[in-house]
């Protein structure tokens, strides 16, 4: 998987990052289990997803759709963002398709009632790290726990108590010791097929037409909801899910 592009976005990341977490230990424990909607059992309080058990999940990197061979799954990637989030949900509900949401730990701290919003309108979320280092590959396995984990408590306490049910590696910089431990946190680790390239800016009508060309090497379609300004990217998601409901795919979430 190509990194992504956008280094100006990661180093406002990181630097809000090291002003809010502290270095896990590679060996914290976390105990929560969500459901099929990623409501933990017994409550949603982010108390009570820290004290339910975790079911370990696959630690391969998932691309299939629960929906099925015809099935798409679209990811937005990198938000919240209080000016872009708002108009993805607007879309997709109009639209009456459900996504998965991979959140950057600093943005989910920042704006809890659009992670609440998020799941109050039926969509999944993905842990996608503290602050989206795209080099977290090249770094200690103390480092990926605290970018995992830390980002992970901050989803929850913003979502109310709603875990995540993947996690991406910011610019595909997966590990093994990455995977295996968001797997065993109950975070399917989540790759995608169909890359928009939304961060570089190509215009709607070039991601469109990404996704017509593409789509058949998979049902995981990349886009993004923060790290800029992404007016091309609701406008390529107004034209491209009409257009794949007309050529017979139908929505879902990733396999976990």
């Amino acid at each position: 998987m190509a990194k992504h592009k956008g280094r100006a976005w990661h180093s406002r990341l990181l630097a809000a990052a090291l002003g809010v977490t502290a270095l896990a230990a590679a060996t914290s424990v976390w105990t929560a289990q969500a459901d099929t909607t990623g409501q933990p059992k017994g409550g949603d309080s982010s108390a009570a997803a820290e004290e339910q058990p975790v079911k370990k999940v696959a630690a391969e990197i998932a691309h299939a759709s629960e929906a099925g061979p015809r099935g798409v799954n679209i990811t937005i990637d990198d938000g919240p963002d209080p000016v872009w989030t708002p108009q993805v949900l607007r879309l997709l509900k109009d639209e009456g398709v459900k996504a998965t949401f991979c959140m950057v730990g600093t943005q989910a701290k920042a704006y809890p009632d659009l992670v609440k919003k998020v799941v109050a309108d039926g969509h999944r979320l993905c842990n996608h790290t503290v602050s989206h280092d795209t080099t977290m590959d090249t770094k200690s396995e103390a480092y990926q726990s605290q970018q995992i984990l830390d980002a992970e408590r901050m989803i929850i306490k913003a979502s109310g108590g709603v875990r995540s049910q993947y996690y991406r590696a910011p610019g595909g910089a997966f590990t093994p010791y990455s995977r295996h431990l968001a797997a065993s946190h109950g975070m399917r680790p989540l790759g995608w097929n169909v890359d928009t390239k939304d961060f570089e800016h190509p215009g709607a009508d070039t991601m469109v037409a990404t996704v017509k060309r593409e789509i058949s090497n998979g049902p995981t379609v990349l886009f993004h909801d923060a790290g800029g300004e992404r007016s091309e990217t609701v406008e390529a998601l107004r034209e491209v899910l009409p257009w794949l409901k007309e050529q017979g795919y139908s929505f879902g979430f990733p396999v976990r």
